[in-house]
């Protein structure tokens, strides 16, 4: 495991620190959503990033950070953090545990190294220059991506269809229909269960760049794609398409990528970032 690698541990270890004593107990929140979308924030979101962000200024302060709390510190630094403290604060609040911590260092552009927090169940998915693996108390275990070559063979994933535009939607439906089994309201923890070769695809839209970045070397580490809705490496507009095989993107694309505008054309539509 690298230095940076480590570190990233340590950050995800901290904010676990922080927010697990707010789970399943009383915490204040606010709405933070506009014409009539619930967007939830609480103050678990706050003191994780903050503890985050503390840690980071104190080992290395030339980086910079993009936190979804705290906004942009130095973004067009070589080494950026990009933090997402409490994904799926929605099931968060619900008492769910499939909210995570999605900590990301991006270097020239492009993230480097990931890790997918569940402090609940004691879990880092990590991925990086060393590979991918899973950590859970003192043991570690790699992570694969396992082998589906179609979708009919694949079991697919998306927080919730209604985030999605119309056309959005529809391609949702008809990769649905193609497919041997859907599960639904998952958040980030999908993306961490298709590096552990538990799920095949996930199909997302409307995230924002803390929402996707730590899931790109976690899942590249173990085998998988992530892409947007055309193929190309992830970007602004907001979605997101990962796979475990190689050989699932070309028929997941020919659904997704007649969708891939809908976005930008029907912008009515609440975001995919579930918090």
């Amino acid at each position: 495991m690298t230095e940076l690698e480590a570190f990233t541990v340590d950050l995800a270890r901290e904010a676990a620190r922080v927010s697990l004593p707010f789970f399943r107990s009383a915490f204040a929140q606010e709405d933070k959503g506009a014409g009539g979308v619930f967007d939830p924030v609480t103050e678990a979101d706050r003191a994780a990033e903050a503890a985050i962000r503390r840690l980071i200024t104190a080992r290395y302060p030339d980086h910079g950070v993009i936190g979804e709390e705290y906004g942009e510190d130095r973004p067009e630094a070589d080494h950026v953090w990009v933090l997402d403290p409490i994904d799926g604060t929605r099931a968060f609040i619900a008492g769910l545990p499939s909210w995570t911590c999605l900590i990301a260092l991006r270097h020239e552009g492009r993230p480097r190294i990931g890790a997918i927090g569940q402090p609940y169940m004691d879990e880092i998915f990590l991925g990086g220059p060393s590979g991918a693996r899973l950590l859970k108390g003192d043991a570690e275990t790699p992570l694969r991506t396992r082998s589906c070559d179609g979708l009919a063979k694949a079991l697919i994933s998306t927080t919730d269809p209604e985030l999605f535009t119309p056309v959005e939607r529809e391609a949702w439906n008809r990769a649905r229909a193609a497919t041997r089994l859907a599960r639904l309201g998952c958040d980030a923890y999908a993306y961490a269960m298709l590096a552990a070769g538990n799920i095949d695809l996930v199909a997302e839209s409307g995230l924002k760049v803390w929402d996707w970045s730590a899931l790109v070397p976690v899942i590249e580490a173990a085998g998988g794609r992530v892409t947007d809705w055309n193929g190309e490496a992830p970007n602004d507009s907001g979605q997101i398409l990962a796979v475990g095989d190689a050989a699932l993107q070309a028929p997941a694309l020919s659904v997704f990528s007649r969708a891939s505008l809908a976005r930008a054309t029907d912008p009515a539509q609440g975001s995919g970032d579930l918090g």
